[in-house]
């Protein structure tokens, strides 16, 4: 009776052993932080007396309380519909000119395509806490350069960041930081389309704008949810603009967006417990418009394929 040879278990071993180091940076740096934030949640510090000496500040179980006070929280909410109506302006201007550009770079008509594409996608290279500070520097009356062209031509000169504007301001720095990202993505998508199609699409008489859109962005459907899924993920994370832009203007509060909200409690009032219950909030209500989003998109895809 043969015995196994010792190697055969090294040999199934080894899939365990390619996985730790990829397992260890995942309980590292994304369990164990996740887990602490929620450890932090239920619990709030509790003080004593004046709050001198040792043992007058003990951390206790606070339970739901810090979750009930972020969900009642007035200034938090209030970020939250400053995000929202930033969304509904970045989300479709951004996707609907990363599709309009991938669509006319996918034409047959183009010319210099690969330097096109680049100077399209490079806007994506630059950070972006450095490409706020650009647009903050081009937005400033006293050193933007469209501002003097504008007096020397006797126009007005609008104050974008001030009131109402502002949110132009800073859709204008996500779309042009975005809109690359998202057409290459797309545009991928088009060049993976068979050229039998196109072929056929022609010999059936079609003009160019029947073709795209009765045969390009239907096949590029999956493309357009996932950089819409992506877009929407991004937007209710939004941080470094409108923060980058705060020193410029006091139109942008401390908590204009809930993660400066967040940042805020952390790290200027020293309450990382009810910044940990307000930032697992917000993760949760990401994961909530993913989950529905998805869901959604797959439900329609499945009715779709069933006509």
């Amino acid at each position: 009776m043969s015995t196994p040879r010792s190697g055969s278990y090294g040999v199934k071993g080894a899939p365990y052993a390619f996985l730790l180091p990829a397992v260890t940076l995942f309980l590292l740096f994304f369990a164990l932080p996740i887990g602490y934030a929620l450890w932090l949640s239920l619990h709030k510090v509790h003080v004593s007396g004046l709050g001198l000496g040792a043992g007058a500040r003990k951390e206790v179980w606070a339970g739901l309380e810090n979750y009930t006070d972020a969900l009642t929280d007035s200034e938090l909410l209030r970020g939250a519909l400053r995000v929202l109506g930033y969304g509904c302006l970045v989300v479709p201007l951004m996707l609907g000119l990363a599709l309009l550009l991938a669509l006319m770079l996918d034409s047959e008509r183009v010319r210099l395509a690969p330097f096109t594409r680049l100077a399209i996608f490079l806007p994506y290279a630059v950070p972006g806490v450095v490409a706020a500070l650009l647009w903050g520097f081009l937005y400033l009356p006293d050193v933007s350069p469209f501002y003097y062209v504008l007096d020397r031509l006797g126009l007005p000169q609008p104050d974008l960041l001030d009131g109402g504007p502002l949110y132009l301001a800073l859709t204008n720095i996500a779309v042009w930081g975005g809109t690359g990202f998202n057409m290459i993505v797309i545009y991928t998508s088009l060049r993976a389309i068979p050229a039998e199609v196109h072929e056929a699409a022609k010999l059936d008489g079609a003009t160019p704008l029947q073709v795209a859109l009765r045969i390009k962005i239907p096949m590029v459907a999956p493309s357009l949810v996932l950089t819409l899924f992506f877009s929407i993920i991004a937007t209710l994370q939004v941080f470094n603009e409108p923060t980058t832009l705060k020193p410029l203007t006091n139109s942008v509060s401390t908590t204009w967006s809930p993660l400066m909200k967040v940042y805020q409690d952390a790290f200027a009032k020293g309450d990382v417990y009810a910044a940990a219950a307000e930032a697992t909030l917000i993760a949760l209500a990401t994961l909530l418009v993913s989950f529905a989003f998805l869901r959604t998109a797959n439900r329609r895809r499945q009715q779709e394929a069933a006509r």
